[in-house]
């Protein structure tokens, strides 16, 4: 167990009366502010937008919680500006790309000024148990299966991304290194709504994308004639049940190496959507926060709201994040160097 976890463990008693007087003492009229890295009407921006709605009735004193949009870089400027920036008194929080702890890891982006352990991690309002990260391509695409998607020499499907130490731009990276598929990657799309007008517009073939954020933003692609074909999931021990007839990336490969890779890949989605306060937060409200987070997910209020918009809930606290992001730093040096060198590779192209 590392220190990172030693000193959360330790914080997760409850609080003291004198320290709830203190804490609702401190936020009681306030404002917190929560930063998301991506513009309006994305999957990351619906969840802090939920949060939003609920959080200030869980926290000490009843502080109002108020969305900022700061997008940029795959959500890396509002990541940073998180950590080093942001006050540090309990009055700013965020959400960010769950890539974010892989890229400070692997160091493949010289702008990324963060150390991932010492977020004050709130949790992740899903660990993708329910999800899928899916491949998906217009019926007009050159090619709707799997196995035309692997054919040597095969026209590519032409995807669009974010930008790197995003899983829409790094994720496409892995399945062509892994698996053979025949992927042209199109970055530099400001956002995930961006990204779909650009499929629906049949300016890219395809993305790929969760299954919910689609069931909340493009239920139609879901449809059976909705225009859309699903090539490969992502993130998935086994296929998901809606997708029984799609083959996941772990079952495409028989190679070690290329098994490895998927695997470590596939960690950040244990953090799938991941919410955070900077470091340095005084005890007592980063403790409040922690506790104001996890009875969210216990609201009914809340999931009432997340059945109406779709959305996959399935909590875990910031202790499991710092978990899921030790095993990542913790994974063999030969399959971290593998992944640097891929997606440093697939910096500016397809």
């Amino acid at each position: 167990m590392t220190r990172w976890v030693s000193l959360l463990l330790a914080s997760l008693a409850p609080m003291s009366p004198a320290c709830a007087d203190a804490v609702a003492d401190f936020y009681k009229g306030r404002t917190i502010t929560l930063i998301v890295g991506y513009g309006p009407g994305g999957g990351y921006d619906l969840f802090a937008r939920l949060m939003a709605r609920h959080l200030g009735r869980h926290i000490p004193g009843n502080p109002t919680v108020v969305v900022q949009n700061m997008p940029g870089a795959g959500s890396l400027r509002a990541t940073n500006f998180l950590y080093a920036v942001a006050p540090r008194d309990g009055t700013t929080i965020g959400s960010f790309a769950r890539d974010m702890p892989l890229l400070a890891i692997l160091r493949t982006n010289t702008a990324t000024v963060f150390d991932p352990h010492k977020f004050t991690w709130l949790g992740s309002s899903s660990d993708f148990s329910s999800d899928a990260y899916l491949l998906m391509v217009r019926k007009d695409a050159p090619s709707t299966s799997i196995e035309d998607a692997r054919r040597p020499g095969g026209p590519p499907i032409v995807l669009g991304g974010t930008a790197e130490g995003t899983t829409g731009s790094d994720i496409p990276l892995v399945l062509r290194d892994a698996l053979g598929i025949n992927i042209k990657l199109v970055t530099g799309y400001p956002d995930n709504g961006a990204i779909f007008l650009a499929v629906d517009r049949g300016e890219v073939n395809g993305r790929t994308a969760d299954l919910s954020t689609m069931r909340s933003l493009r239920p139609e692609w879901l449809l059976p004639d909705g225009g859309m074909r699903a090539v490969v999931q992502f993130a998935r021990a086994t296929r998901h049940p809606e997708f029984a007839d799609v083959p996941t990336a772990r079952e495409l490969t028989r190679d070690p190496d290329a098994r490895a890779l998927i695997e470590i890949a596939e960690l950040s989605y244990k953090l799938s959507r991941p919410f955070a306060a900077p470091p340095g937060v005084p005890v007592e409200r980063a403790d409040a926060l922690r506790q104001a987070f996890a009875a969210v997910h216990s609201d009914r209020l809340y999931l009432e709201d997340a059945a109406k918009l779709r959305l996959e809930v399935s909590p875990i606290g910031g202790l499991e994040v710092l978990q899921a992001i030790d095993r990542i730093a913790a994974a063999p040096p030969t399959v971290l160097d593998h992944l640097k060198r891929l997606l440093m590779g697939g910096k500016g192209g397809g």
